[in-house]
Order: C-alpha cells, then sequence, then structure tokens
C-alpha cells in the first residue's frame, strides 16, 4: 500500500496538470490587466485628441472669413486711392506741387504763365488764395472729366490751369492756354468751351460765399464778344455780386491775357446763378471742392 501511494505521488509530480506547471505557464495578472487596458487608453486619448464638432465649425467658419476678408480686400485696393482723394482731396497748396511739365509745348506754357506780370501779381495778394483746382480731382476720376482729363493735354488745355480766389468767395482770377485742339471753326476755340469755361470758374468763384462750400449752376447766360483764337493765353475773371442764404450771383468775363499795360480783348461775358443744394452737407463729404 505504501508503495502504491509512492507510485501515485510520483505521478502526479510528473503530470501536467500539477500546481507547478500550472504557475509556469500560467500568465501573470499585471500583464493581462496591461494588455486589457492599453487598446482602451489609446481609443480614449485619440477621443479626447480629436477637436469637437463645435471647435471644427468655428475653425472652418474663421478660414473662410479670413479668405473672404482677403479676396475683399485684394478688390478693393485699387479703389482706396480714390476713395481717399475724394475723402481728403489735396489742399490748394499741395495743388501746385502735384504737375511737372513734359514735353516742349508744355515747359514753354509753363514758364510764360509761372513769369508773366499777372501771376507774380497775384501771388503777392494775401486775400487771394492759389491753386490748380483741377487737380483737386482724384486722378482717377479725373479720365471722366471733360477739362481735367479729355480736354487737357497736348493741343488741348496743355497745362492745368491756375487759379487764385479771393476769400469768402469774392472774386476769382484763373489763367490758361487754349491749344488748337479745342476749334469749333478752323483756328477758332469753340465755344461751348469758353461756356464750360465760365460755368466752371464763376462757380469756383462763389463757393466760398455758399454753405459747405458747393455750387450748382442754376442758370448761365454769355454773350460772346469775339472769336477766341486757338494758341491764345486767356484769363478768367469773376466777380460774387449777391448772396442770399444758399445762392449767390455772379458775374464774370473771359479776355486775352496781356502785357503789362496793355487793353486786353474781352471774348466773352456771363452772369449765373448758382445755389448751394439741401443735400450740400453730405455731398461736400463725398465730392472734392474744385
Amino acid at each position: 500500500m505504501d508503495a502504491l501511494r509512492t507510485r501515485c505521488a510520483a505521478l502526479a509530480a510528473c503530470s501536467p496538470f500539477s500546481a507547478p506547471a500550472r504557475r509556469l505557464i500560467s500568465t501573470p495578472r499585471p500583464f493581462l490587466k496591461a494588455q486589457a487596458t492599453k487598446p482602451y487608453s489609446q481609443s480614449t486619448a485619440a477621443l479626447q485628441a480629436r477637436p469637437s464638432f463645435l471647435r471644427r465649425t468655428i475653425n472652418f467658419v474663421a478660414i473662410g472669413v479670413a479668405f473672404t476678408s482677403l479676396g475683399f480686400a485684394m478688390t478693393a485696393a485699387p479703389a482706396l486711392p480714390a476713395l481717399n482723394g475724394i475723402l481728403t482731396p489735396a489742399t490748394d497748396a499741395e495743388t501746385l506741387t502735384m504737375f511737372t511739365p513734359e514735353d516742349q509745348e508744355e515747359i514753354q506754357v509753363e514758364e510764360y504763365i509761372a513769369n508773366h506780370w499777372l501771376t507774380k501779381e497775384m501771388r503777392t495778394r494775401a486775400d487771394y488764395s492759389e491753386s490748380r483746382p483741377h487737380l483737386k480731382i482724384p486722378e482717377t476720376f479725373r479720365v471722366n472729366n471733360l477739362t481735367a482729363g479729355t480736354l487737357r493735354g497736348p493741343g488741348k488745355v496743355v497745362v492745368p490751369p491756375f487759379a487764385w480766389v479771393e476769400a469768402g468767395g469774392k472774386s476769382i482770377v484763373s489763367i490758361s492756354y487754349l491749344g488748337s485742339g479745342l476749334c469749333g471753326h478752323p483756328k477758332i476755340v469753340h465755344g461751348g468751351f469758353l461756356a464750360t469755361m465760365l460755368d466752371e470758374g464763376l462757380a469756383r468763384c462763389c463757393l466760398g460765399a455758399l454753405p459747405h462750400g458747393v455750387a450748382m449752376t442754376a442758370n448761365l447766360n454769355i454773350n460772346y464778344k469775339a472769336p477766341t483764337p486757338a494758341g491764345t493765353y486767356v484769363v478768367l475773371r469773376g466777380t460774387t455780386t449777391k448772396v442770399e442764404g444758399r445762392k449767390a450771383w455772379v458775374e464774370g468775363r473771359i479776355e486775352t491775357l496781356v502785357a503789362e499795360g496793355e487793353t486786353p480783348v474781352v471774348l466773352a461775358e456771363a452772369t449765373g446763378l448758382f445755389i448751394s443744394p439741401r443735400q450740400a452737407a453730405m455731398m461736400a463729404n463725398v465730392m472734392p471742392v474744385e
């Protein structure tokens, strides 16, 4: 019996199902726990790292707004100088430095006007402000302006006219050169151009006497006194004769520019009524005052 027991014990010790064997092939509990929790930990980290739907939506909208703003800025960029020119037009003093004659005709005309006795005299009058009013119009808009763009250039209005306006819109003196490209008949300046000069010049004369510096032509009467030869230097003179509220009456003339002591030839005379519109305050903010 003892021998049988001894043999059974020996077989049990050699059996693969014995306790020591089970301990040798069993997996440690900490390792199983780590294996089981690792996939869960990676999944949780991935979910936490992924932006929420709200955050992704905000980012998408922000990018869209940024690119839209950039596109608008690129589209509007060419218009910004013109807008700035309207809101902050050049001063009288600035306009005197904005034109540089280039070709021989421009140089000759510019020098003649600058050195003429009338120009020198007007520059000594402290009660007058000198300017080149057409240069107050932004450059991008001059191409659509008759006297500042369409009719400005070689053979026409060769250089931007000079103007001296008395304080308070009392009077004006302006000097221009009229080339051969302004003719209605051969070698004779078109009467319609003289009418345009008088219309603009007399309105400019009374700007300082009207509210907000805006004048609209209500009436203009012109009498032509003599033909105006092409290639002539002319002087426009205007005087504000009466002001009543938003209305101003102005009279003036265009005459030849002559040497000191000589009598000029009157080419055209005009009278006009100019009104500052009720919307003048708004117009003054969006239109350059010439």
